[in-house]
């Protein structure tokens, strides 16, 4: 803040699932309904804004920081404080995609400038402590857990929902609450349409080729992603020629997940390997990944930031076909390490078909050192 001459700084976060993670990280307090502000200034104590509709949502005592306000229009509140406090440039965290409308309508008129502070702020927490990094591994070792479980419940037959629920009751049980975003990539004949969507009522066959999209946080609130393709049939040639590239586009970027290397040069080496395949990426390779879902920097074509050690990424490739309609997709979370990455779960890419066990150990527990590699 001091570097960029702010005089305060405005951290936004909401409901939605993976923009409610900043606030958390700077106060304390966990959203569990509407939005909420906390206010930073370069010197004093910061400020907890809740719309004044919110005042009975959320454990008000959790929080380190004390000083709480409820005003009728957040966005006013703030505005007259910072004209009280004399302040001519304010920073702003989520400002294109959290802000409340009616809350930036009210700081746009002051006489202030604002500035946006997504970069700034995120690259400020990539480099995960070891206090954050047991957060990240114990996430890991709930989404492996739930991700057995959806294993030993597929069955065609049921229905993609059904398939689903056991995963997402284990998420809950073991501290995700509602911080999670369970989606599907699904389609027929060994191949999977290219749109996300909810897991539905849609009864699944033999040949459907199901990717479901796990996204969860532990207890502590730190996210993770993991998917591995499902199916019990056959797989098209398509999908069966999107397979041949996968395992090496992902070890080639573990490799580059090191210390000094471009974020960039991680999306390079996946796309160029499944262009050489002739098939294309959906979308950014993956992204930085914490206390909220989607951080900076991004693994894309643009993205010209070193790495450091202890950044966490989600690598999730979408790879489509040359007319976008059929896709194969996984997800995994990294440790960026000195001289290459840690994929931080076990568990081998491959298809999986039901009849899968998890690794045990003798008292019949999850064996954590199987599924969840550790340094």
């Amino acid at each position: 803040m001091q570097s960029a001459g702010l005089d305060a700084l405005i951290v936004c976060g909401n409901q939605y699932a993976g923009f409610e993670g900043a606030v958390l990280y700077v106060s304390g307090f966990e959203i569990v309904h509407r939005y909420v502000y906390v206010v930073l200034p370069l010197e004093g104590e910061p400020t907890l804004v809740f719309p004044r509709e919110a005042r009975w949502i959320g454990d008000k005592i959790k929080p380190w920081v004390k000083d709480h306000v409820w005003p009728d229009v957040p966005g006013r509140w703030i505005s007259d404080h910072a004209c009280e406090c004399g302040w001519k440039r304010v920073g702003v965290y989520g400002m294109s995609f959290i802000m409340a409308v009616r809350d930036y309508r009210e700081l746009a008129n002051g006489p202030f400038e604002m500035v946006p502070f997504d970069f700034e702020f995120d690259m400020a927490r990539a480099v995960k402590s070891q206090e954050e990094l047991a957060e990240v591994r114990d996430a890991m070792d709930i989404i492996v857990d739930g991700f057995w479980a959806l294993v030993a419940a597929y069955e065609p037959g049921k229905t993609e929902a059904e398939i689903m629920a056991p995963a997402v009751e284990r998420f809950f049980a073991r501290g995700a609450g509602p911080r999670m975003m369970n989606i599907l990539l699904s389609g027929a004949h060994g191949e999977a349409e290219a749109s996300f969507k909810v897991p539905g009522h849609r009864v699944t066959a033999v040949d459907d080729l199901l990717l479901y999209s796990l996204e969860v946080t532990g207890a502590g609130g730190y996210w993770v992603e993991f998917s591995r393709p499902l199916i019990r049939g056959k797989l098209s040639p398509r999908t069966k020629a999107m397979a041949d590239a996968y395992p090496q586009a992902l070890d080639a970027a573990r490799k580059l997940m090191r210390v000094g290397e471009m974020a960039s040069s991680v999306h390079r080496v996946v796309a160029e390997t499944f262009a050489k395949y002739g098939f294309a990426l959906g979308h950014l390779s993956g992204h930085s990944i914490g206390a909220t879902m989607l951080e900076y920097p991004a693994i894309g074509a643009n993205s010209d930031v070193r790495l450091q050690e202890n950044m966490i990424f989600s690598l999730h490739p979408q790879v489509v076909d040359q007319e976008g309609k059929v896709c194969l997709y996984t997800q995994d979370t990294y440790r960026v390490g000195k001289a290459e990455g840690e994929c931080l779960a076990g568990v081998p890419w491959k298809f999986y078909t039901g009849a899968e066990k998890p690794p045990r150990t003798e008292n019949g527990k999850l064996n954590a050192a199987v599924t969840l590699k550790r340094s």
